[in-house]
């Protein structure tokens, strides 16, 4: 799809058409980014919601600067490292703490919204709540994707609490695709916070609802009260940016590792001809798979909120370190796993976490006719969270992105759990500036841990491969999880597989379901691309 001026690229038709009528309004991207979200918890509740967190990438035209806001969940004051342990100390099953209140992070969408609004809007906040209000009370048609959602295990998930079965489950039914599907109870919390930009969210009725639901939940009741509520703030944290190829890559620093791992995987590559290559040479992937797993092996040691403890993200990324990690791979064998992380800093007394869990996020992209953009990605974890349904929206299960252990081998783990500590997460919002400086691309995905490798890939479609961004996107998705190298099932990537397995990787087809939205500025205009995989949609005027 090509614009001229403004472009909105969202996971479902009505939260583009919600942004883009903020647009034309003349709205900024910020406003779009609220009204977009509002409408997401509504349609898309399995993936986001004020009842999770987000991570923003703005671009401000004018000043030409880049903001980096943090909306992540944080843990209740009353937690301790040692909440997802057994008596016996071994971690307890994921699957297993995952549903009701334990596994419930403070909620930061909200407060990043106000926040964002409040120093980068231009429309009255009221005015952003229209079309979700609307949606709301007259009813939306259920989507394909909401209602196969309901089949897997978050849906079942949701059948073991009486508030989200009866909505999502009515007359013990599963939603079906072109239901009318109505929200009273969000239609009073939109209203709210439409009058008072989430007070009540945060220190009142809301607050109070949500600390019920969490604390008196069925199953594993959490720790969370009113003042933990009390005490969320929006944090702006250092963009991380990189160069490669000529253009700088901007990301989320911790606690997400998405912009360190993804600058980690595209340094590595730098340093290889990808461009005589092509997207279509097995050598190509195999040589992306082994930088995944060199970053993967930093990510995993050194990463978490740092706030708790200080990532060595400059050496991380150091040329000169990034040279060595890719001299490290045999371009005639796959390396074994878990791969090593490097040792950018002479002292590291940490251990690894691998912790990851079932995807639950949305991305949106926005470029307004001033040349401001937002790349927004936002999650409840996995998805519909952790089950708890309350005032009309879900809360989220972000707590499981800690790790379970406080330690291994005698050394702390990173991303252990702690007091008021922001779970590591693998978000990657990304903003692309050219050589002078200008924007050219925002782009992100959901997907849990592989968002990282989704989102690495469409990068280089672009930067590597002179692709179109709906072309990079298009890009068989190709990922490693846990030492086993995916390829997307039904697509050209299966054809890669002998000659992956005869490098020694363990290849495995199976779905690979990204949810990549992208914008990039050209001379000609914007052009937007959606991830067919989902139900994304590009708008522009």
């Amino acid at each position: 799809v090509v614009a001229t001026r403004e472009m909105v690229v969202a996971a479902h038709p009505l939260a583009v058409d919600a942004g883009l009528n903020i647009l034309e309004r003349g709205g900024t991207v910020i406003d779009a980014m609220v009204a977009v979200q509002m409408v997401l918890n509504l349609v898309e509740p399995q993936s986001s919601g004020i009842g999770g967190g987000a991570f923003l990438l703005y671009h401000d035209a004018q000043t030409q600067s880049l903001i980096s806001l943090d909306g992540r969940e944080f843990a209740p004051q009353r937690v301790d490292e040692t909440m997802f342990l057994n008596d016996d100390g071994k971690p307890r099953r994921w699957f297993d703490v995952v549903p009701g209140g334990l596994s419930v992070g403070v909620p930061g969408t909200l407060a990043l919204m106000d926040h964002a609004h409040a120093r980068f809007g231009r429309l009255e906040w009221y005015t952003l709540f229209e079309q979700a209000i609307a949606l709301a009370t007259n009813g939306f048609s259920v989507s394909p994707r909401l209602s196969k959602s309901l089949d897997g295990y978050g849906g079942k998930r949701l059948q073991q609490f009486t508030e989200a079965s009866d909505y999502f489950f009515p007359h013990g039914r599963a939603l079906q695709p072109g239901d009318l599907l109505k929200n009273p109870q969000f239609v009073e919390t939109l209203k709210t916070i439409q009058r008072d930009r989430g007070a009540s969210f945060y220190r009142g009725q809301i607050a109070g609802e949500i600390v019920a639901s969490v604390r008196e939940s069925i199953l594993n009741a959490g720790l969370m009260d009113r003042a933990d509520l009390a005490a969320y703030q929006t944090i702006e944290r250092t963009p991380v940016c990189s160069q490669y190829r000529g253009h700088q890559i901007c990301g989320m620093g911790p606690p997400s590792s998405g912009g360190v791992t993804v600058a980690q995987i595209l340094g590595i590559l730098e340093f290889f001809n990808l461009e005589m290559l092509g997207s279509d040479h097995p050598m190509t992937w195999h040589l992306f798979v082994e930088a995944g797993k060199l970053a993967f092996a930093d990510r995993n040691l050194f990463l978490a909120d740092p706030d708790f403890t200080e990532a060595p993200i400059d050496a991380l990324l150091a040329r000169d370190y990034l040279r060595n990690r890719a001299a490290s791979i045999d371009l005639n064998s796959a390396m074994a796993v878990p791969a090593k992380a490097g040792t950018p800093v002479e002292t590291v007394s940490l251990s690894p976490d691998t912790t990851d869990g079932l995807p639950g996020t949305s991305h949106v992209s926005i470029v307004d006719r001033d040349g401001n953009a937002v790349s927004l990605t936002t999650t409840i974890e996995s998805g519909f969270g952790s089950g708890l349904f309350t005032s009309g929206f879900l809360l989220n299960n972000e707590l499981t992105d800690f790790s379970f252990r406080p330690k291994q081998d005698g050394q702390l783990i990173a991303n252990r759990l702690e007091p008021g500590k922001r779970p590591r997460s693998s978000m990657s919002p990304t903003l692309v500036f050219n050589s002078s400086g200008q924007l050219h691309m925002a782009v992100g995905s959901p997907g849990g841990s592989r968002i990282i490798p989704y989102v690495a890939k469409t990068l280089l479609g672009v930067l590597e491969w002179d692709m179109d961004v709906q072309e990079a996107i298009n890009l068989p998705n190709i990922a490693k999880n846990f030492g086993t190298m995916d390829l997307e099932a039904g697509t050209s990537a299966e054809q890669l597989k002998a000659d992956l397995e005869q490098l020694g990787h363990k290849v495995r087809v199976r779905p690979l379901t990204s949810g990549l939205q992208g914008i990039v500025i050209t001379p000609a205009g914007l052009v937007g691309g959606a991830d067919p995989r989902r139900e994304g949609l590009v708008l522009g005027d």
